[in-house]
């Protein structure tokens, strides 16, 4: 599979780069993908929310009314979870919610999420390229060159670079991720997926089995 290879000026160069198969044109599997994204949001819960049953309540302990003759309901305990105030039955206590997910479904997850990019002609190979300075107006620039400044956009990078990654972090729509820490959220959520042309080789080394 081939695809071309663009200036940050917006212009195809004469350069293509070939993408694998078996990384890139998978036949993707959803329920995979649907795994590792709950997976991912699933680690990402504080799981801090909490609630007092009702040995946690203060109140008195006075029975509220006498057991018979009221025609009413009996009732013992001003705590009691029937009553406004009361303790809460079931509610939730601080817990983990994070849950392991094997690195083989992890790595089909990436390979069915960056397939489907493919497919939907929204994965866009760029040429490398750096900045002398950390400038958000010149990385906005590069994204209006593709009309892109008002869309979702990660861009893929081979290693980490100061200036690029700080050119982008005052744009809201606009994520740079290191090629090794891509993740299948990170794919799926965004509309348009920039990789630098180094960036292809690593990618394709980090998910091919081993």
């Amino acid at each position: 599979m081939e695809l071309e290879v663009y200036n940050i000026d917006g212009s195809k160069t004469s350069k293509t780069v070939s993408l694998d198969e078996k990384v890139f044109g998978i036949q993707p599997n959803d329920h995979v993908l649907y795994l590792a994204v709950k997976h991912h949001m699933a680690n990402k819960r504080q799981g801090t929310h909490s609630t007092k049953g009702r040995s946690e309540i203060k109140g008195s302990t006075r029975k509220l009314r006498r057991q018979k003759g009221t025609g009413a309901a009996r009732i013992g305990s001003i705590k009691s979870p029937l009553l406004r105030g009361g303790g809460i039955v079931f509610g939730p206590k601080p817990r983990d919610y994070s849950f392991k997910l094997n690195k083989k479904v992890k790595r089909l997850a990436r390979r069915s999420a960056l397939s489907y990019k493919v497919k939907d002609e929204n994965l866009m190979v760029l040429e490398d390229f750096t900045m002398d300075a950390p400038q958000t107006r010149k990385y906005l620039e590069i994204l209006k060159n593709f009309d892109l400044e008002n869309k979702k956009t990660l861009l893929v990078i081979p290693e980490s670079n100061h200036t690029i990654q700080l050119s982008a972090r005052n744009l809201p729509k606009a994520k740079v991720v290191i090629a090794e820490t891509l993740h299948t959220y990170q794919i799926l959520n965004t509309e348009k997926l920039l990789v630098l042309e180094s960036s292809i080789e690593k990618i394709q080394e980090s998910l091919l089995d081993k």
